[in-house]
């Protein structure tokens, strides 16, 4: 098991990449603290990775909010007294081309995708500082670094999380806090669901391996990151994408 006895803290976790990170985190021996913003989800998401023989506990956060965020760190450190991971994952989007985007919409996506890892990240960075070790795992995105078409609030969201990522990992580094992030490509998550057939016949035909990512092979990279077996990898982006873009 290569996250025994691991405490790792997981936003986004009731669904898509981060369940499947909750889950694959769990298999590796970590108690999987899962937060994410409705709580019927983050019960039945705790109660799947239970069922799978993984130890696992929830919290109802909202990353954009710092006090909720504030409130379930004190309480794993309540209860387990560390926290060893950090899996910043949260993420939502609000598409719309540069000529109709509202400026809600682009605050709503900046909030959480961005600021919500920065609130999070902050949370827990003087906690592994005295610990003398940590590993903090954030989900970037292809849109970050290539752009995607109706996304921009989304692509400035997640360039700004592989600059933080690469700023973080200069900082913490000398205390043994190691930063790093995944860069997914376009991967079959309920924020796909809304996508025409046709659309992802195209996304799926720029890839060179022509299909969609699974979200477990992004959470297998991300539990990888997260471990000893990663020590010296620090600061990096890691493309999981099937190739699609080269």
């Amino acid at each position: 098991m290569r996250l025994k006895d691991k405490i790792a803290i997981i936003t986004g976790a009731a669904n898509g990449i981060g369940l499947a990170a909750a889950h694959k985190f769990a298999w590796e021996g970590a108690v999987a603290v899962i937060c994410d913003l409705d709580p019927a989800q983050v019960s039945a998401a705790v109660a799947a990775v239970e069922a799978e023989g993984g130890q696992a506990e929830g919290h109802v956060v909202n990353v954009a909010d710092r006090g909720t965020v504030d409130m379930m760190v004190a309480a794993v450190m309540a209860r387990f007294g560390r926290v060893d991971i950090l899996a910043n994952n949260a993420g939502i989007t609000r598409d719309a081309r540069l000529v109709k985007m509202t400026e809600a919409q682009f605050d709503a996506v900046i909030d959480v995708n961005l600021k919500g890892v920065f609130h999070c990240t902050q949370a827990v960075a003087d906690i592994m500082s005295a610990q003398g070790a940590g590993s903090i795992v954030n989900t970037a995105s292809i849109s970050g670094t290539h752009g995607n078409f109706g996304q921009t609030n989304y692509a400035a969201a997640k360039a700004g999380v592989i600059g933080m990522t690469k700023t973080w990992a200069r900082e913490l580094g000398p205390r043994n806090v190691r930063v790093n992030a995944v860069v997914p490509g376009s991967v079959q998550t309920a924020i796909l669901d809304t996508v025409p057939e046709h659309v992802l016949d195209g996304i799926r035909n720029a890839c060179w391996m022509r299909r969609l990512g699974r979200p477990e092979e992004v959470a297998n990279v991300m539990a990888f990151l997260a471990s000893d077996e990663a020590s010296y990898v620090n600061g990096t982006a890691l493309e999981v994408s099937g190739g699609i873009s080269f």
